[in-house]
This record gives structure tokens, C-alpha cells and sequence, in this order.
């Protein structure tokens, strides 16, 4: 596995030169996690920062009763941890490989250290943080919508802006998720979300493709919803 290329397709470090890369590739430790495996326990949020150079994983949260919610969804070019060594206080959520994953994994001396060294990254960030705020508000107005259906096609919606693939016949959301990924997503029943999909799929708002991905019609993402987040 050629671990230079990989972050060199790392958004965060996009715009460094090859010199500044190897100085960076210096200071990154590289493990690999299998599906299933807990990559990042909520008590160690604080001391490391975590980025996916190939596999995919999952943010979660699990209430008192044993609940799961999925706050996120990352794959390959994505990282975290971030936030959490720069105000030091623990994130309330678990991070779990879906997929056998490759993780490189950053101290917080040697984050600074790169912080400290190389102006570039640190525009990245603050770019990226920005994104993802923003995308934080969405998710907020997820979880404020009444109607089930909405909140699912809001999801898809909010996805389809990091995930999509625009086709002949609509947009394609490269991630695979289940129904019960879904249902944690938004705060509903997995049986909710399954009845929402059916009547969509009747409707032929939606196609499954390979039993894995969506792929969501013209018809679908000119709802006003759609219109709307796809603004």
C-alpha cells in the first residue's frame, strides 16, 4: 500500500508539496481495523486524530437504553478527532470501521506540531470545520421535521451533496447504508423507514442499484425539499 499517494489524496493535506508530505508522513502511525471493530472509544476522543485512507466507518451515539444514533458517516479522504485535541475534551460518541478500513493516526504533539509548521493545512481546516458546521445545521434541521418521510428525504438529500454521482438517470449515492443506518440517522423506526422506501421505490422516486446504492430520480430531487437543500 503506497501510503504517500493515499495522503496525498487527503483534502487536508491537498496542497502540500512532496517535501512537506514526507515530513508529515514522518510523524503518521498506520493500523488496520476490521468490520466491526470499535476504531475510537468516546474516553479516547481526545488523544489522537484518526484519518480513513481506505474503508469506511461510522460516528455513533448510544443512549442509556442501548439505542444507537448515527451522527456520521466517513469513508476513504476523510478524518476526525480534529476538534477534540485542539479544545481537549472527549467527543460523546464512538467511532466503528463498517467495512475493513486502513486508518493513519496522529498524535496531538504531532498534530500541533503540523498545525504550528505548515500554513497551508491549517487553511484547510478552517475550510473544512466551516463545511462541516454547515452541515451540522442541516442534520439539526433533520431531527426538527415532523413528518417521517421528509426527514428521510432530507437525509438523502444532505448525502447525495458529499456522496453523489450525477447519471443519466438521476444521482447516484455512492454509500451503502441499511434501513436500520437510516432509522438512526433521523431519529425514526427501521419499519418506518422501510415503508417510506417501498411506496418511493412503487413510486419510482428511488432504484436500488445492486442491491446497495440509491439512486435518486429527477422527480425526487425536484421536490420542493430537494429544491431547497440542493440550493
Amino acid at each position: 500500500m503506497d501510503i504517500f499517494a493515499l495522503l496525498r489524496n487527503i483534502r487536508l493535506f491537498s496542497a502540500l508539496t512532496d517535501q512537506e508530505l514526507r515530513q508529515i508522513r514522518d510523524k503518521v502511525a498506520i493500523k488496520r481495523f476490521r468490520k466491526n471493530e470499535v476504531i475510537l472509544y468516546e474516553e479516547n476522543t481526545n488523544q489522537v486524530m484518526y484519518i480513513i485512507l481506505s474503508g469506511k466507518v461510522k460516528v455513533l451515539q448510544t443512549s442509556e437504553d442501548g439505542k444507537e444514533m448515527i451522527l456520521a458517516m466517513h469513508h476513504a479522504g476523510d478524518f476526525f478527532g480534529e476538534v477534540s485535541l485542539i479544545d481537549s475534551l472527549t467527543m460523546p460518541a464512538s467511532v466503528v470501521a463498517t467495512d475493513d478500513s486502513t486508518v493513519a493516526i496522529i498524535s496531538k504533539k504531532d498534530f500541533y506540531t503540523i498545525l504550528h509548521s505548515q500554513g497551508k493545512v491549517v487553511d484547510d481546516l478552517l475550510l473544512i470545520m466551516c463545511s462541516r458546521l454547515r452541515e451540522s445545521w442541516q442534520k439539526m434541521q433533520i431531527l426538527s421535521l415532523n413528518n417521517a418521510a421528509q426527514k428521510v428525504r432530507m437525509l438523502f438529500l444532505m448525502l447525495s451533496q458529499e456522496h453523489g454521482r450525477k447519471t443519466g438517470e438521476g444521482l447516484m449515492l455512492d454509500i451503502k447504508l441499511t434501513h436500520q443506518d437510516i432509522a438512526n440517522m433521523v431519529g425514526i423506526t427501521r419499519e418506518t423507514v422501510t415503508r417510506i422506501l417501498d411506496r418511493w421505490l412503487v413510486n419510482e422516486e428511488i432504484r436500488v442499484i445492486k442491491k446497495k446504492f440509491m439512486l435518486l430520480s429527477s422527480d425526487f430531487l425536484k421536490s420542493d425539499l430537494g429544491r431547497e437543500v440542493m440550493q
